[in-house]
């Protein structure tokens, strides 16, 4: 699918009882972006993916994926769509082969003539060939991850979904799930990336979203959202005590304490030049053994809006 959205939500809204999951959710997801949905434990992600997928019926507002609306059209958009969620389930006495070939004759859209060479390929792309003929009981989290994203690859996709697709998985792992996901959008795939690693989002992905409680709090690509955060002054300089003067007479509070001899700042978003900074603090009689800049990352905005950490729990 080319030029538009892949992905597009209006006053999305779910409902269990009295609690709103979802509120009022207008998404935009560019079709070719490898696109981060990031929040913490609770912020309704999950719940979105469910309704994006019509697993769950939105409680009001609509979907549309890949140009269709959700879940009227669930039978036309759904062979199109590769995801993992919620983690993958598997008959653990099958083999990890056994599951995939069973799991695509299952598929009414997929063609028996090569589903062998499918699987084979699927299982490659993930580094699981060599557990293919072991016992899904016997393999890893990682494993089993990787297992439910090699399903997801059984046939080409124009939009893959993915719930944390790098939980459970080693340093190694990861760096492959990365490399994999580059790959996809490199081959015109819409990646739609579920995540509370700002790390990994901020490797891979060229757009994002940012839920809180249920509300989406921010969207854009990656460079508009770091520019909404904070950016920092640091000044390395003996005359720690006097630089902080001039900071404050120039209207940024600089920190107390941190590591000697080192002053930083926080920048507003109309925060002098750098080079005025210098000016003021050389004109000042400040010995500056060094000068940095550092731009509003997309932690700091995470942070700043939801008021948690980046490594959350899921």
């Amino acid at each position: 699918m080319s030029g538009g959205t892949a992905i597009e939500t209006h006053a999305l809204t779910k409902r269990f009882g009295a609690q709103t999951a979802v509120r009022g959710l207008d998404l935009s997801v560019p079709a070719g972006a490898v696109f981060g949905f990031l929040g913490p434990n609770g912020s309704g992600k999950t719940t979105t993916i469910r309704m994006l997928l019509g697993l769950s019926a939105a409680s009001s507002g609509t979907a549309t994926v890949l140009g269709r609306p959700m879940p009227r059209k669930l039978d036309s958009v759904l062979p199109r769509v590769g995801a993992l969620v919620e983690g993958p389930a598997f008959y653990p006495f099958l083999s990890g082969r056994a599951n995939l070939l069973r799991l695509d004759t299952a598929d009414p859209h997929a063609p028996s003539a090569s589903r062998k060479a499918r699987v084979g390929m699927a299982l490659e792309r993930v580094g699981l060939s060599h557990a293919a003929g072991k016992k899904v009981k016997a393999y890893s989290l990682g494993m089993k991850q990787r297992l439910g994203l090699a399903n997801a690859l059984l046939r080409p996709r124009e939009l893959m979904v993915l719930d944390e697709p790098t939980n459970g998985l080693d340093p190694q792992g990861t760096r492959e799930v990365r490399n994999l996901i580059r790959s996809l959008a490199a081959e015109g795939t819409t990646v739609f990336v579920s995540s509370h690693l700002l790390a990994e989002v901020e490797q891979i992905c060229s757009h994002a979203a940012i839920m809180r409680a249920g509300s989406l709090v921010a969207q854009g690509t990656l460079a508009e959202l770091r520019a909404q955060g904070q950016g920092r002054a640091t000044v390395m300089t003996p005359d720690a005590g006097a630089a902080r003067t001039v900071l404050l007479r120039l209207g940024l509070l600089p920190d107390d304490g941190g590591a000697p001899e080192t002053v930083t700042a926080e920048l507003p978003a109309d925060f002098p030049a750098p080079e005025d900074i210098v000016d003021a603090l050389v004109e000042a009689g400040i010995r500056v053994r060094g000068f940095t800049v550092d731009a509003g990352s997309l932690e700091d905005r995470f942070v700043a809006l939801t008021g948690e950490g980046f490594d959350i729990a899921q």
